[in-house]
């Protein structure tokens, strides 16, 4: 059983505007966000198109934002999954968390300053910044999980913080959206984990719960070997029904967003749970396939998402 509520107790801290109080804004400083948010939303469309065309659905002030959000997160991964050689990781973490939450950023420094200004403009607590740099930064420490319960503290670090702060941005109705927010969360770094076992395994990680791989007779080294056996089929169902059991708890937080947000949340849940039947599809194969939804299947499944959202 997920117990939710630990992760719900969480101090609100906000972020200041990037050039003081709104409304002091010069026509030079709006033309540095304006350019620092295009460059975020370049930075999106290179790197995640699943997440480019759920933003594309949200009104242009909140799509910006959001965006902006997804800048500071693959900043913060690339600087741990693809660090600079020259420079110590460690010491490039703390300047990033000191640079990212920063209260004037310089104005050359474009994720960060669209990012800045889009914390303010929502009022997105820091802490969840602060928990999501702590959770990508334990990726150089922590490579193996012993149980489904560690799986899901390290997935609120990484993922869940990032739905609570799209859920800022997205605007909601009630705080008990929050619930919701951090089950999709998990529900959507499942996904990652179950789609990039392999790929995973090469960087010297294994996201999957220890105790669950001991229970159906798999370890470490049927990973290595990467054979889809029967009992590695058997594991991967179980997973996989679990994570879209928590699709399934989340969907209510929708309808507890703002209206102009629920069709891109939606979607961006929807696209992603179809990974799942991608995996199924590929027989498991997580070792060698990197599971995705083809065009085709993302278009209908868009439509299904936006008739579902409208009933809401």
């Amino acid at each position: 059983m997920l117990y939710i509520e630990k992760y719900l107790d969480t101090p609100k801290e906000y972020a200041p505007h990037a050039f003081g109080p709104v409304g002091t804004i010069s026509n030079e400083q709006q033309m540095a966000l304006d350019y620092a948010y295009d460059y975020c939303s370049r930075m999106t469309s290179q790197h995640s198109k699943s997440f480019y065309v759920a933003s594309q659905l949200l009104p242009l002030h909140k799509r910006k934002a959001v965006r902006a959000l997804y800048a500071f997160c693959r900043i913060t991964d690339d600087i741990v999954d693809n660090p600079n050689p020259a420079s110590n990781i460690t010491e490039d973490v703390i300047a990033w968390r000191q640079r990212s939450l920063i209260e004037l950023p310089q104005t050359n420094d474009l994720a960060v300053l669209a990012w800045t200004d889009a914390r303010r403009n929502y009022r997105i607590p820091q802490i969840y910044a602060h928990q999501l740099i702590d959770g990508v930064y334990s990726d150089l420490s922590k490579v193996r999980y012993q149980n489904f319960d560690e799986v899901a503290d390290y997935s609120y670090a990484v993922a869940s913080t990032v739905g609570l702060m799209s859920m800022h941005i997205v605007g909601y109705l009630t705080d008990d959206a929050a619930a919701y927010a951090i089950k999709l969360g998990i529900a959507l770094q499942m996904t990652n984990i179950l789609r990039d076992v392999g790929e995973d395994y090469r960087m010297g990680r294994v996201y999957l719960p220890q105790d669950e791989l001991a229970a159906f007779g798999l370890s470490d080294a049927d990973i290595a070997r990467g054979d889809v056996t029967p009992a590695w089929r058997k594991f991967m169902q179980f997973q996989i029904a679990r994570t879209r059991q928590l699709y399934e708890d989340a969907t209510p937080g929708i309808a507890m967003l703002n209206k102009d947000g629920r069709f891109s949340i939606a979607s961006a849940a929807n696209l992603y749970r179809a990974i799942l039947g991608e995996i199924e599809q590929n027989d498991y194969d997580v070792f060698n396939n990197r599971a995705f939804t083809k065009k085709r299947k993302k278009a209908r499944e868009l439509m299904r998402t936006w008739w579902s959202t409208k009933l809401m």
